[in-house]
C-alpha cells in the first residue's frame, strides 16, 4: 500500500507520523522497550498534543528478534493469532553505552541509537544487514479515519528479496507490490492461494510479519531501497531472523512457526485422478487403473475428484449412489490392487446437501452480523461455510471424515479455503479480517489431525491448495489451477520455488496443466518435471490425464520417469526427512544451495532436488534448454557424462532426458525397487560416489518408513585411498564410483568390477578401504 507521492510528498488525505527521535529505552523482563517521538522535542510545550510510538524488542529463539511497534495500546486484541514458539529469553543479552542500547540474540544484534535521530540497526557480527531509519516506523491515518502501522527496512545494493508464499510473478520480488490476501486466482496472475507474510533475502536474513490479516508489501517499489510492509490498526509486529545462510533462516523460521510433518512414503508415488468435470464410474476408474498396470506404469494413489459426490450437494461426504452403488466394495477392490485412495473435499456446504440443515440448526456455519447463515451461489448454489472456530463444528466435520477413512480413504484433497468473506461473524468472536487468510489453517488442521488420529503419525497427508504461515505443518500442497502450456509450467515452478523459500517442505502441481488439454509434447516435458518434484499427480479439468490419451510415447515417458522416481526414493525420503527436521524444501531454489554464487540469485527455471540433484525442466517443444551449473564437477545421472560447472550450457534433449545432474562430493542412495515408492530402502541400496575430491568426504543417510535413520554410509578420500564406513541396518548394499577412475584393490569388501564394491548382509557396522588406480 502506497502512502507517499514520490520521495518528497505525501499522498492526498494521508497523514504520516514517523519515528524521528529516541525519547527513552528501558530494560524489561522480555527485552527492551523504546519510546520514540514522531516530532522533535524542542521544549516542554513540544510534548503536548504529540504522538509517541512504543517499540518493544524481544527474542523467542536465538537469532530471532521480535519488534512490536504500538501507537495506542488500549486496542482489544482479537484473534486468530499465529501459533508461535515461545522461548524463555534466557539467551538474550543486553548491552548499553552512551551512544546506543543493544539486544543480542544468537548471531543477531539489534542496536537502538540514543542520538537525536531515531534509528534501529540489525547486525550480524560487525556487518549491518538491514535497519529501520528516520521516519520508517510510522503511524498513518487517511482521510476516512482509517489507521495503519508501517515499517520500512533497508534493502542493500544487489540485495534480492524472495518468498512471500507461492507467488507466480517474478521469482525475485524486488519491484513488486504484494498483498498477503488469499485468493482463488489461478497461476497466471499476481493473486496467490498461499500468501505467507515472510520473506528472505540474498543477504541471509528473513523477516516475518506476525499478522494473519492483510499485510501490504512494497518491495523496492514505492521506495526502491526499502522493503515496506504495513497493516491496518494500531500496532505492527515483525521478526528479523538471522541465518547467516538462507537455509538457516528457514530452519529458524520454521522453528518459530512449525516444522513440516513427514508425509508417508507412499505419497511420493504417482497419483492419478478422475479429473474434474469428466464422466466416470467404477468401470471407468478400473479402465484407468488396469490400463496403467497393463502398460507397466507404476500407480500408487487414485484420487476421486468432486463428482464422487452428487452435483449441488458438495460437500455431503456421500458417494453418488447413481454412479457408485457399492463405494465400500469399490474401494476394497481398488486397495487390493495396491492403491491408496484420496477423495476431494472442501469446507463449503451447498444448500441441497443434507449437512446444510445440520450446520444451520447447530450453529456450525459462519453467520452474517444479523445472525443469518452466510450464503453465496459462487461455486455451490446457496452454500454455507463451516465455522472451524466452533469446536463442535470441527468435531461434526471430522466425524464424516472418520467414516470415510473407515471406508478405506487414505487422504483428502482439501480444496478451496481462499474465498472467505469478511462481513461475517465467527463463533469465537474472531476478527473476520484476520480469519480470511487464517481460515485455511483451521480447515487443513482438522482434516490432517483426523488422518493422523486414524492412520498414525507419519501416515497423514492432505493435498491442499490454500495456506497461511504455519500451513507447512500439514503437507502436501499443490500449485492450483494452471493452463496446459509451457508458460504455466514455468510459472508453476516459480510458485513452488517461492513457497519453498517460505518454509514449505513439500509441493506438487498438475502434470500437463489443469485447464484445457496440453499438446502431447507439453505433457511429456511436464511429466519429467512432475516426476522430479516432491509429489507427482496427473490431474486435469475437462479431460482425462491417462498417458495413452496423448500418444504412445507419453506412455513410455511416464513409465521411465515414474520408475526413476521410485528408484530415487532412498535419497528422496532422506530429503523429506530434512524437510521435517529443518524446514528445508525438497525442491530448492538454486540460491538456497549456492548462496555465494551470484548467478544463482536469480535462477527460476531450474532447482535442486535436495542438496545433490540439479533439475532443469525443458520448456520448449524442440527440447532446447539453457541452464546453469555452479562451479565444480557435475555428473549427468542418466548418461553418466561428467562436465565442469561454473558456466551456462545449451543442449537439446529428447523426451526421455533433461538436465539432471549429481553434484560433486555426493554419495547418492538409490533403491533396488523401481515400481513403488514404499519399500525397504536400505535392503539392496545402491550408492553412487560422485567426483569425490581429495581431502573431502560424503555421507548418505537411508531412512525407514517412519523417517528414522536406518543406514548411514560415509566415504572419505585421502589421495588415492577412499575409506568407507557404514552404520545401521546390516543389509547388503553396493557402492559404485562415479568419475573417480577404477579400483586397484579393496580391503574389507567384495569387488564386483572395476568401479563397484558389494557389501554383504551381516554386521550393522562395516568399514572397508578402496585404493584407486
Amino acid at each position: 500500500m502506497k502512502f507517499t507521492d514520490g520521495l518528497w510528498l505525501v499522498r492526498d488525505g494521508i497523514s504520516i507520523n514517523g519515528a524521528v527521535q529516541n525519547y527513552a529505552v528501558e530494560q524489561t523482563t522480555e527485552g527492551l522497550t523504546a519510546i520514540t517521538q514522531t516530532t522533535p522535542i524542542t521544549g516542554r510545550a513540544a510534548t503536548l498534543n504529540s504522538t509517541l510510538l512504543t517499540v518493544k524488542f524481544h527474542s523467542p529463539l536465538p537469532g530471532v528478534v521480535g519488534i512490536k511497534i504500538i501507537h495506542h495500546e488500549g486496542v482489544q486484541e482479537r484473534g486468530p493469532v499465529f501459533e508461535l514458539t515461545k522461548g524463555t529469553g534466557d539467551h538474550v543479552k543486553i548491552e548499553e553505552n552512551e551512544q546506543e542500547t543493544a539486544l543480542i540474540s544468537g548471531g543477531l544484534r539489534v542496536v537502538i541509537r540514543k542520538g537525536e535521530q531515531w534509528a534501529v540497526d540489525f547486525y550480524r557480527g560487525n556487518e549491518r544487514i538491514t535497519g529501520s531509519g528516520y521516519k520508517s516506523m510510522a503511524y498513518i491515518t487517511d482521510q476516512d479515519g482509517n489507521t495503519f502501522m508501517r515499517e520500512e527496512l533497508d534493502i542493500g545494493v544487489g540485495e534480492f528479496v524472495y518468498g512471500l508464499g507461492e507467488r507466480f510473478t517474478a521469482f525475485v520480488k524486488n519491484g513488486q507490490v504484494v498483498d498477503i490476501w488469499n485468493k482463488d486466482g489461478g497461476t497466471s496472475s499476481e493473486q496467490a492461494y498461499k500468501n505467507i507474510p515472510f520473506y528472505v533475502t540474498s543477504k541471509g536474513y528473513g523477516v516475518f510479519v506476525n499478522h494473519p490479516e492483510l499485510v501490504s508489501y512494497e518491495i523496492a517499489s514505492e521506495k526502491v531501497k526499502k522493503a515496506q510492509f504495513s497493516v491496518a490498526g494500531e500496532s505492527l509486529e515483525y521478526f528479523v531472523i538471522e541465518g547467516p545462510t538462507i537455509k538457516e533462516v528457514i530452519s529458524k523460521y520454521t522453528s518459530l512457526t512449525g516444522k513440516p510433518a513427514l508425509p508417508p512414503a507412499w505419497t511420493f508415488g504417482l497419483w492419478l485422478t478422475t479429473s474434474f468435470t469428466t464422466d466416470y464410474d467404477e468401470a471407468t476408474v478400473n479402465s484407468f487403473v488396469d490400463g496403467m498396470a497393463e502398460r507397466d506404469l507404476p500407480l500408487h494413489v487414485f484420487h476421486f475428484d468432486c463428482f464422487w459426490m452428487r452435483e449441488y450437494q458438495w460437500t455431503d461426504f456421500q458417494w453418488d449412489e447413481r454412479v457408485f452403488p457399492d463405494p465400500q466394495g469399490m474401494l476394497k477392490r481398488l486397495k487390493e490392487k495396491g492403491l491408496k485412495i484420496c477423495v476431494w473435499i472442501n469446507s463449503y456446504i451447498g444448500q441441497r446437501s443434507p449437512l446444510f440443515e445440520e450446520g444451520r440448526k447447530n450453529g456450525y456455519l459462519i453467520k452474517k452480523p444479523n445472525g443469518d447463515v452466510y450464503q453465496t451461489d459462487l461455486w455451490q448454489a446457496g452454500m454455507g461455510i463451516v465455522d472451524f472456530t466452533n469446536p463442535a463444528a470441527c468435531e461434526w466435520y471430522a466425524g464424516y471424515l472418520r467414516d470415510l477413512v473407515d471406508m478405506g480413504v487414505d487422504s483428502f484433497k482439501t480444496d478451496f479455503g481462499e474465498r472467505i468473506p469478511t462481513d461475517v461473524v465467527y463463533f469465537d468472536g474472531s476478527d473476520p479480517q484476520k480469519m480470511h487468510n487464517y481460515y485455511t489453517q483451521l480447515y487443513n488442521k482438522v482434516v490432517f489431525e483426523v488422518l493422523e488420529e486414524k492412520l498414525g503419525k507419519n501416515e497423514a497427508a492432505v493435498f491442499a491448495r490454500s495456506a497461511t504461515a504455519g500451513g507447512q505443518q500439514f503437507p502436501v500442497h499443490w500449485g492450483g489451477d494452471c493452463y496446459a502450456d509451457y508458460e504455466s509450467m514455468a510459472e508453476s515452478l516459480r510458485g513452488g520455488l517461492s513457497l519453498g523459500l517460505s518454509g514449505f517442505g513439500f509441493w506438487s502441481h498438475d502434470i500437463g496443466g489443469f485447464e484445457n488439454t496440453a499438446p502431447a509434447h507439453v505433457f511429456k516435458r511436464w511429466l519429467a518435471f512432475g516426476l522430479l518434484s516432491s509429489h507427482s499427480r496427473l490431474h486435469g479439468s475437462s479431460s482425462y490425464r491417462v498417458p495413452w490419451a496423448y500418444d504412445d510415447e507419453a506412455v513410455d515417458v511416464t513409465r521411465f520417469f515414474t520408475k526413476l522416481k521410485c528408484s530415487l526414493m532412498p535419497y528422496l525420503y532422506d530429503v523429506a526427512g530434512q524437510a521435517a527436521e529443518h524446514g528445508w524444501a525438497s525442491m530448492r531454489a538454486m540460491v538456497m544451495e549456492f548462496p555465494e554464487d551470484p548467478t544463482c540469485e536469480v535462477l527460476d527455471r531450474q532447482y535442486m532436488l535436495g542438496d545433490s540433484l540439479l533439475v532443469a525442466p525443458i520448456f520448449q517443444e524442440n527440447g532446447d534448454v539453457k541452464y546453469y551449473l555452479p562451479a565444480g564437477r557435475w555428473t549427468h545421472l542418466l548418461s553418466g557424462e561428467t562436465v565442469q560447472g561454473g558456466a551456462w550450457r545449451k543442449e537439446t534433449h529428447d523426451f526421455f532426458s533433461l538436465p539432471l545432474y549429481v553434484r560433486e562430493n555426493s554419495l547418492l542412495a538409490l533403491g533396488s525397487v523401481d515400481n513403488r515408492p514404499d519399500y525397504d530402502f536400505a535392503d539392496g541400496a545402491k550408492f553412487g560416489l560422485y567426483s569425490l575430491a581429495d581431502g573431502t568426504s560424503a555421507t548418505a543417510t537411508v531412512r525407514d518408513m517412519t523417517g528414522a535413520v536406518e543406514l548411514t554410509v560415509k566415504a572419505e578420500r585421502k589421495g588415492n585411498t577412499v575409506s568407507v564406513t557404514a552404520e545401521g541396518s546390516g543389509k547388503a548394499f553396493t557402492l559404485a564410483l562415479k568419475d573417480l577412475g577404477a579400483i586397484a584393490s579393496v580391503n574389507g569388501a567384495a569387488q564386483v568390477d572395476e568401479t563397484t564394491v558389494k557389501v554383504d548382509a551381516g554386521s550393522p557396522s562395516v568399514s572397508f578401504t578402496l585404493t584407486l588406480k
